[in-house]
C-alpha cells in the first residue's frame, strides 16, 4: 500500500511515495531540476503561474510512480507554499498569476486595514496584523484590477488550488485561512471583519474541510493526466511551514521544527493563543488545532536565508559545490575577520516589522577577505537572524532545547548547524524526511489508513544530533551582527 505526497514549493514541486506499511519512502523526484522562474515585474513582485506547478507535478508524479502498481496508492497528500494568493472564475479557470509568500506590494494595505479596525481587534481576533499576507493581496487587487475581482469567483492558496486540480473541489482549511488572516480565533470562524474592510463578503472563500479528512477524490480526467487510478482520496493538505513540523512529528507544546530553505522558518507549538504585539513573529492554527484543542504555531521567517548562499555562489561564478564551499568557509575563525552580512535582500521582512532594508555587506576588505570569508559570513549573518528571532519568540513563551529539522539544504552544512547550535544554545536534530514525506504521512491519517499521528512516523529516524559547543565564540560577534543591523535599521 502506498500514499503519494506532493510538496509545491516556490522553487520546485517535488512528489514522494511512501510505503505506508514501512513508513520508508520508495521514490521520490522534482521538477523542475533548475529553480522554477519568479516573474517580479516591478521591485517587490513577486508572481508565478500556478499552470507552471501543475507541470512540474505531473513530471514528478510520472517518475515515481515508474516502477510500482498503481492501484496501490491509497491516499494523496498537499504541502503548498503558504500565502500565496489565486483567484478563480465561476468555470474555476485562473484569473491571474498567484502573487506569492516573498510578493511585498501589499504591505500598505495590510497597514490601513490594522488602523481602520484597530491593533486590540486585530491581534486578540486574528492574532495578527493584516500585513503583507494572502488578505492584503486581495485588497491590493480589488484597488489596482477592479476588472480581475469583478470576475471572482473564489480565491485559494496555492495547495487549495491543487487539490482543485486533482478533484474539482474547491476547498480550504481553518491553518490555511489562518496564514492568510482570514481565520478569527476569538469566533472560531471566518474573519467577516476583515473581509468587509477590505469591501468582500465570505461567499469568496472556499468551503472549508478538515486538514486531516477526505478532502475530495481525484477525477478521472485527471487520472489520465497522471498515470494513477480515479477515486484516490485527497486526505490531507497544509502549509509548507506547518507541515514541515508534522513531517518531524512536531505536534505539541513545546516542539520546535526550522527550515533553511529559500526562506528560513523557526516554528514553535503552542496552546496559548498568543501574538507578538508588533507582529514580528505571527501566530497560525497548527495542521491539529481545533475548536476544543489549542495547537498554535508560532512562525519566525526569515527571507533571506538559502536564497543568500545561492545568490552569493551565483555572483561568485564558482563550480564549486556547496559541501566544498562549505569546507572552504569551514576554516575561517568565528567573525569571518570583521566581516559581517544581514541577509535581508528578499523583500520585506516581517520579523522587522515589514521593513526591507535590503542584505548588508559591511567590513569587507580587499586585501584580507575572500571567497571563504563571505560564505561564513553569509552563514554566520543567516544563524544570527534565526537567534534574534527566537529572542522575540522566547517573549511568548518558546524557548528552544531542542530544533528538529530535515537534513537538506543549509542544514546539510555542519558549520551552520555549530553556529546555529551555539548560538542558541539548543540541541538541533536532523532526521531523514522532508516536505513530500510530510504530505504523504499526513495522507495516510487522513484517510483512516493510520489510526493516529504516532502510527504515521514508522520510519522517521533521527540521523545526527548537534549539541552546542562554541557560544562563547559567539556572543560578541552576535552583539556587533545586531549593532549593525539596528544602525540599518535607523
Amino acid at each position: 500500500m502506498y500514499l503519494l505526497g506532493f510538496d509545491i514549493g516556490s522553487s520546485s514541486v517535488k512528489a514522494n511515495l511512501l510505503d505506508a506499511e514501512t513508513g520508508k519512502t520508495i521514490a521520490s523526484d522534482y521538477f523542475p531540476k533548475h529553480e522554477m522562474p519568479i516573474h517580479a515585474l516591478k521591485p517587490d513582485w513577486a508572481e508565478q503561474d500556478p499552470e507552471m506547478w501543475w507541470k512540474n507535478l505531473k513530471l514528478a508524479t510520472h517518475q515515481v510512480i515508474r516502477n510500482i502498481d498503481t492501484k496501490l496508492i491509497k491516499a494523496i497528500g498537499i504541502s503548498y507554499q503558504m500565502h500565496g494568493l489565486i483567484l478563480i472564475d465561476k468555470n474555476k479557470k485562473l484569473l491571474r498569476p498567484s502573487i506569492i509568500w516573498c510578493d511585498s506590494r501589499a504591505n500598505s494595505y495590510g497597514e490601513k486595514a490594522f488602523n481602520e479596525i484597530g491593533s486590540d481587534k486585530c491581534l486578540s481576533n486574528l492574532l495578527n496584523s493584516p500585513g503583507n499576507f494572502t488578505a492584503s493581496k486581495l485588497a491590493w487587487v480589488k484597488e489596482n484590477e477592479p476588472e480581475i475581482i469583478d470576475k471572482t469567483w473564489k480565491i485559494m492558496l496555492p495547495g487549495d488550488y491543487i487539490a482543485m486540480r486533482l478533484t474539482g473541489e474547491a476547498r480550504t482549511t481553518i491553518s490555511g485561512l489562518s496564514e492568510g488572516i482570514l481565520y478569527d480565533f476569538k469566533e472560531n470562524k471566518i474573519a467577516d471583519f476583515l473581509l468587509e474592510n477590505l469591501g468582500f463578503n465570505n461567499s469568496i472563500i472556499p468551503d472549508i474541510v478538515p486538514c486531516f479528512s477526505k478532502q475530495g477524490f481525484l477525477m478521472e480526467s485527471v487520472s489520465k493526466e497522471l498515470g494513477i487510478p480515479a477515486g484516490i482520496p485527497i486526505s490531507y493538505r497544509a502549509g509548507d511551514q506547518p507541515n514541515n513540523a508534522f513531517s518531524l512529528n512536531v505536534l505539541n507544546p513545546g516542539e520546535i521544527a526550522a527550515t533553511a530553505g529559500t526562506s528560513g522558518v523557526v516554528y514553535g507549538i503552542s496552546d496559548q493563543i498568543k501574538y507578538d504585539t508588533r507582529s514580528r513573529v505571527n501566530t497560525f492554527a497548527h495542521v491539529n488545532h481545533s475548536n476544543s484543542l489549542n495547537r498554535l504555531g508560532v512562525l519566525l521567517c526569515i527571507n533571506g536565508t538559502g536564497i543568500t548562499y545561492s545568490w552569493l555562489k551565483k555572483i561568485m561564478n564558482t563550480d564549486l559545490p556547496y559541501d566544498k564551499l562549505n569546507d572552504l568557509a569551514a576554516k575561517i575563525k568565528p567573525g569571518s575577520e570583521g566581516l559581517s552580512i544581514l541577509p535581508f535582500g528578499n523583500g520585506s521582512e516581517r520579523v522587522l516589522e515589514n521593513l526591507n532594508p535590503g542584505c548588508q555587506i559591511s567590513g569587507l576588505q580587499f586585501n584580507s577577505h575572500s571567497t571563504a570569508h563571505l560564505i561564513r559570513a553569509a552563514q554566520e549573518g543567516i544563524a544570527f537572524s534565526f537567534n534574534y528571532g527566537l529572542e522575540i519568540m522566547e517573549n511568548m513563551g518558546i524557548k528552544p532545547k531542542t530544533i528538529k529539522a530535515g537534513n537538506a539544504n543549509l542544514f546539510l552544512s555542519p558549520l551552520f548547524r555549530d553556529i546555529l547550535s551555539s548560538i542558541t544554545g539548543a540541541n538541533i536534530e536532523l532526521y531523514n524526511t522532508d516536505g513530500s514525506q510530510g504530505a504523504a504521512r499526513g495522507a495516510g491519517i487522513g484517510a483512516g489508513i493510520y489510526k493516529n499521528a504516532e502510527e504515521s512516523f514508522k520510519g522517521l529516524s533521527l540521523i545526527k544530533t548537534i549539541e552546542p559547543e562554541n557560544g562563547k565564540n559567539y556572543v560578541d560577534i552576535y552583539n556587533h551582527w545586531k549593532d549593525l543591523l539596528y544602525k540599518t535599521l535607523n
